[in-house]
């Protein structure tokens, strides 16, 4: 029984050979990017060859000349890929059913089994209904926003002043993840681990949660059987997950015990916190308790916290950008100052930033070119033809490249790669323009259309016009932005700036 794994271990072996003969031919060869298809493991060598470049390489070199949708192979698994808008129209509603996330999908990300984030069919329509329950809750939207203003106020602005005091250039992906994962900490637990302080304290938490994703990753594109050997031995990126795991779960399990003990008052305040709304839950055992809580922090510590690190490296190479946000923020910024005098830093509430159309469309821009879920991944349960006239087979795997999609000449226009957020608005500027979520899957589409789309967009409006506000951000020469290989679109090396204060 000791063996039982020899097989595919065997199998692991033969694969990894013929993977580094594929990219050492690769690699000689006078067209690298092509994508050659190997006996056994289909275009594995040249996605390795790749991987440095992988969403652009989906794009351009495989998507793109083949029409927006093609089938491939690694190794045994066989694959669809697509950006075509009207694929996803059928993938995602019209015929969904036919297109779960699958078994291999919840395997993956083990850690979510039974959640929102990895569940299909009942289990799925069961576990969105207790999402929208608690998500529409107006006490808990309002704790929500509420937090981030706070978070904003009296961690983000002080953090960053004291930067500008210092003369310190500020890597802002680290710093804005952190502020992020305080605030959904604080909403998810009613905790706060002010991992946005002065003295930058570790975020074992936060880079567990992140060791998820690009483990995950991983195991996305190798053959299932090989990433399943790594984990029975204990080595290569299946051990640093298997550390990550327990650091995820003893923070989840140490947050319930403390709230069980607790109860749900303390003194006279009545918690309305997410994890009120299950601890109690005949429903929810500790397993699919700690899935469900895990699923809340990858929605928004993980989607807010990808997301706006690209939304300030974009201002920086285009401050016409800037000044406009700013010309929309200026009548609120004059009332304020009529109203409190002459402040150092101001803050923003949400019902004075909900209108603001240009700021909203500047972070829907990020999302089209920078999506912080860049593929979607689906199954297949029977045989079927796409409305691109492709056919599908049980069992095959659909990726629907959303990185893509933003990248289509065909929706977007000729401008397409152009940064520019005048797109999302109406001739006279004043309202957004309406774009179907099959031409915009940022926030998915269908039956899995994020239910808190509206939320997160609220959050990095009251963070990014903080920031625009009250600093001018610069970014420091020599940088290269580059993708960490994971399933979020995370900066690789961080983005360091310097900072200095908007005079009033």
């Amino acid at each position: 029984m000791a063996f039982s794994f020899l097989p595919e271990l065997v199998i692991s072996i033969v694969v990894v050979h013929v993977v580094i003969v594929g990219f050492y031919y690769i690699k000689s060869s006078k067209n690298p990017l092509l994508p050659v298809s190997w006996p056994v493991v289909g275009i594995l060598p040249s996605l390795v060859v790749n991987l440095h470049r992988l969403h652009h390489y989906i794009s351009f070199d495989l998507l793109t000349p083949s029409g927006h949708s093609l089938k491939v192979a690694i190794a045994s698994i066989r694959m669809f890929i697509t950006c075509d808008p009207t694929n996803i129209q059928y993938i995602f509603s019209s015929n969904h059913t036919n297109y779960p996330k699958g078994e291999d999908y919840a395997e993956i990300f083990d850690m979510t089994r039974g959640s929102l984030f990895s569940a299909d069919g009942e289990s799925s329509r069961r576990e969105r209904a207790n999402f929208q329950s608690v998500l529409s809750n107006p006490l808990l939207v309002g704790l929500m926003t509420k937090c981030c203003h706070d978070k904003v106020e009296k961690s983000l602005l002080p953090f960053m002043a004291h930067m500008v005091r210092t003369n310190t250039h500020v890597d802002m992906n680290d710093m804005l993840m952190r502020l992020v994962f305080d605030l959904y900490a604080t909403t998810i637990f009613s905790v706060d681990p002010t991992c946005l302080s002065l003295d930058m304290p570790s975020v074992h938490v936060a880079n567990a949660m992140d060791t998820v994703m690009e483990v995950g990753f991983v195991r996305h594109i190798v053959p299932a059987f090989f990433w399943k050997v790594m984990r029975r031995l204990n080595i290569g990126p299946e051990r640093k997950l298997a550390a990550a795991q327990a650091v995820l779960r003893c923070f989840i399990m140490d947050m319930i015990t403390e709230r069980r003990k607790k109860g749900h008052i303390i003194g006279q305040e009545v918690h309305i916190d997410v994890l009120s709304n299950y601890v109690n839950d005949q429903n929810y055992n500790d397993d699919l308790l700690q899935a469900t809580l895990i699923t809340y922090m990858i929605a928004g510590r993980d989607t807010i916290g990808t997301t706006l690190p690209w939304v300030v490296y974009n201002l920086t190479k285009n401050p016409h950008i800037v000044s406009s946000i700013r010309t929309e923020l200026a009548p609120i910024m004059s009332r304020k100052a009529a109203i409190a005098g002459a402040v150092t830093m101001m803050t923003f509430e949400p019902e004075e930033v909900r209108p603001l159309v240009y700021l909203q469309a500047t972070l829907l821009e990020t999302l089209r070119l920078y999506p912080p879920i860049p593929i979607e991944r689906r199954s297949v349960v029977s045989t079927d033809v796409m409305p691109s006239g492709h056919p599908v087979c049980a069992q095959d795997i659909i990726l629907v490249s959303i990185y893509s999609v933003g990248r289509m000449e065909s929706v977007w226009g000729s401008d397409c790669l152009e940064y520019r957020p005048e797109r999302w608005l109406s001739d006279d500027g004043r309202q957004l323009r309406y774009v179907p979520s099959n031409k915009f899957p940022a926030f998915n589409s269908g039956a899995r259309l994020c239910l808190g789309k509206d939320i997160a967009i609220m959050q990095m409006k009251i963070i990014i016009a903080a920031i625009v506000c009250n600093f001018d951000v610069k970014m420091v020469d020599g940088q290269a932005i580059d993708t960490k290989l994971s399933c979020l679109l995370q900066m690789k090396n961080g983005l360091k700036v310097n900072l200095s204060k908007v005079q009033m």
